[in-house]
Formats: structure tokens, C-alpha cells, sequence
């Protein structure tokens, strides 16, 4: 009876101490939600993000939103292969450029076109709510607190194992750039 006790107490500590983990995430989260909130309301849901993937094999994608009044209007997909020669220099493999009728028409280059309502929203109900006793869960929200890393890597593995998105820069489009997006 007695190690049932202690079975029990111990069960609860382990609970209670995962638990904190995804508390601080939540709280990372939380923050950055609300500074997107506040940029959201600032920017009149017009604004372009850049997101990035790289490898350790020199392949690697960049890829930009534009989005004017909470639609996405533009995506500019670049990727490109770093030379094996020990210099910076990267060679262009493919590049695209989608308007707003034309969004989500390369499904084998990159996934759907997302607002950063819909990045947050991921983030809160998928990367974010993965087996933290499997994954290394990441948030980071550098991009002056919005969001700019979300995902997890699962445990153990050594390559090109993140799931998520990484976002290196956001900024709001001015009333002047708005117009160019206009349909």
C-alpha cells in the first residue's frame, strides 16, 4: 500500500513537471499572439512575411506572403543549392511567382499559402500539441515578439527533422503598397 503511494506521488510529480513545459510554451505563445493582435489591428491586416527552410545539404527555400486586408494576394516561391566548394554562392533551382488567382497552384513545391492568422492557429493546434515526451517542441517569437519559429523536432532524430514554419522577417505594408495588391 505504501508503494502504491509513492507510485502515485511520483506519477504526479512527472505529470505535473510536463505539464510546465507546455505551460511556458503556452505563455511564449500567448505573448506573441497578442502582439500579433496589436500588429494585425496596426498594419489593417496588410503585410508580407518571409519564411525559410534550409538543409544541411546547401538546398534550401525562401518563400514570401503578401497579404492586403487579411488575403493572401501574393506568394514568391525561390529555391535554390549552395555550391560544395566551400564559397557562399547559391545557384537558383526553381522560381515562381503566384498572384491572388493563381495561390496555391504549385503543390509540389510548397505547401497552402497561409495567413498569420493561419500560422498562429497551426501553431496553437498542431506544432504546438505534439508528445512533448517524443518531440523537442520549439516556439520563438523574435520578429519584435510576433512569431518567428514554431515547431517541433522529433526525438533522436539527426536531419532536416523540423516540422513547422520559420519566419525571418514580417512587416506591414504601407497604405502606398496596399494599392498594388488591390484586385
Amino acid at each position: 500500500m505504501k508503494n502504491l503511494h509513492l507510485l502515485t506521488i511520483a506519477l504526479l510529480l512527472l505529470v505535473t513537471a510536463c505539464k510546465k513545459e507546455n505551460i511556458a510554451k503556452q505563455s511564449e505563445y500567448d505573448t506573441s499572439y497578442k502582439a500579433w493582435i496589436s500588429f494585425k489591428n496596426s498594419s489593417k491586416n496588410s503585410y508580407s512575411y518571409t519564411t525559410t527552410f534550409g538543409s544541411w545539404t546547401g538546398y534550401g527555400v525562401t518563400i514570401n506572403i503578401g497579404v492586403n486586408n487579411g488575403k493572401i494576394v501574393s506568394r514568391d516561391f525561390v529555391s535554390y543549392r549552395y555550391h560544395q566548394d566551400g564559397t557562399n554562392v547559391k545557384d537558383t533551382i526553381k522560381q515562381w511567382h503566384e498572384d491572388a488567382a493563381t495561390i496555391n497552384t504549385h503543390p509540389n513545391d510548397a505547401v497552402d499559402a497561409l495567413t498569420l492568422d493561419g500560422i498562429y492557429l497551426k501553431a496553437r493546434t498542431e506544432w504546438l500539441k505534439v508528445d512533448a515526451k517524443n518531440n523537442n517542441i520549439i516556439f520563438e517569437a523574435k520578429n519584435n515578439g510576433l512569431i518567428s519559429s514554431c515547431g517541433y523536432v522529433p526525438s533522436g532524430c539527426q536531419d532536416d527533422c523540423f516540422n513547422g514554419v520559420t519566419i525571418t522577417t514580417i512587416t506591414a505594408l504601407l497604405a502606398k503598397s496596399r494599392k498594388l495588391f488591390e484586385i
